[in-house]
């Protein structure tokens, strides 16, 4: 037997995409519709470890890679920031050549590379089903018993 065979050429584990169960256990993730998941875990696989606020992600482009037209991605985008999953770090616009830049992304779960910690900001979702009632009730007289 000559040396070891079974990590001679490994190079590592393929890429994942990890969901910590903390975020998992939030109520906005918990009543958060599938298309917005599926856009956060394509979010998600972009994000390399060191990349956070540099994530760029095009309305077409996210369509393409989930299938679904283009139109179909741009609420679930909205329902992902109002929630707090993601923030935008850098609007779309038109390059000084008059090409298309696509929409920066960052992750609220992930610390940015600047030093900034994580925003965490879906962990303060309340859902409106669970928000306290502000309704005020009316004062009544009490009634006289005969």
């Amino acid at each position: 037997m000559a040396g070891k065979r079974y990590k001679h050429h490994k190079r590592g584990a393929a890429r994942f995409v990890q969901l910590p169960e903390w975020v998992q256990a939030s109520e906005a993730w918990a009543t958060l519709p599938p298309g917005p998941r599926a856009l956060y875990i394509e979010l998600k696989r972009r994000f390399n470890g060191s990349n956070n606020g540099e994530i760029y992600l095009s309305h077409r482009d996210a369509a393409a890679a989930m299938n679904v037209h283009r139109n179909t991605v741009g609420p679930w985008f909205k329902v992902l920031e109002e929630r707090g999953f993601i923030f935008l770090t850098r609007a779309p616009h038109l390059g000084p050549s008059g090409i298309g830049m696509a929409s920066v992304w960052a992750l609220a779960e992930e610390a940015t590379p600047d030093g900034k910690p994580a925003r965490k900001t879906f962990m303060k979702f309340v859902s409106p089903a669970q928000k306290p009632c502000m309704a005020v009730t009316e004062k009544r007289t009490p009634v006289e018993k005969r």
